[in-house]
């Protein structure tokens, strides 16, 4: 697998309703094609809609994108960003 950021948004109400419990230092697997990538959570931050740059960032490998707050009802206002770096091996 290449270099880069793999970024996923997904819904805070169906694939991603797990997001909330996510802590710093926890592992996320990523199950591909390709194998099993692992990944440690280094920075999880709340954004506004508009900023996509936390997507294009060369600093991390893995960015999980879902709305916030978790418990809203309608269109949330904001990002939930959740980031990490991959560990070496699968």
């Amino acid at each position: 697998m290449g270099r880069g950021n793999v970024a996923l948004a997904g819904h805070r109400d169906t694939f991603f309703r797990g997001l909330s419990h996510v802590r710093l230092d926890d592992v996320i697997e990523l199950e591909t094609l390709r194998g099993t990538f692992k990944y440690r959570v280094e920075r999880i931050t709340v954004v506004g809609p508009q900023d996509i740059q936390v997507v294009q960032s060369p600093e991390w490998n893995l960015t999980l994108v879902t709305c916030f707050p978790f418990h809203y009802v309608g269109p949330a206002p904001q990002r939930y960003i959740v980031q990490g770096s991959r560990l070496s091996g699968r």
